[in-house]
């Protein structure tokens, strides 16, 4: 049963881990003028724009022109991230 649960937590782990790299990608690649036709920066959009349209709409963060949602998606993913692994590891130990 503690493979189940090591693999479940190394699953999740590696899910916010790609999508963390996914969101720094779409920053990075807004600073230069991408060519919206590329697959490469259509992916990028396209699995990160639903996310970061959410924020956007609740939390305005947009000052001088610098949008900093990526920034606080980072901060949101990883504090997610930690408490779902936290709660893999208490399921796994039996409360």
């Amino acid at each position: 049963m503690q493979v189940l649960w090591s693999s479940l937590y190394d699953i999740v782990s590696l899910v916010f881990q790609v999508y963390i790299f996914i969101v720094i990608a779409r920053a990075l690649i807004s600073w230069v003028n991408p060519d919206p036709y590329n697959p490469i920066v259509r992916f990028l959009y396209s699995a990160t724009e639903p996310v970061l349209a959410l924020m956007k709409r609740y939390l305005p963060l947009q000052f001088s022109g610098i949008d900093l949602s990526p920034i606080a998606l980072l901060f949101a993913l990883t504090i997610v991230e930690k408490i779902l692994l936290n709660i893999i590891v208490q399921f796994s130990r039996g409360f």
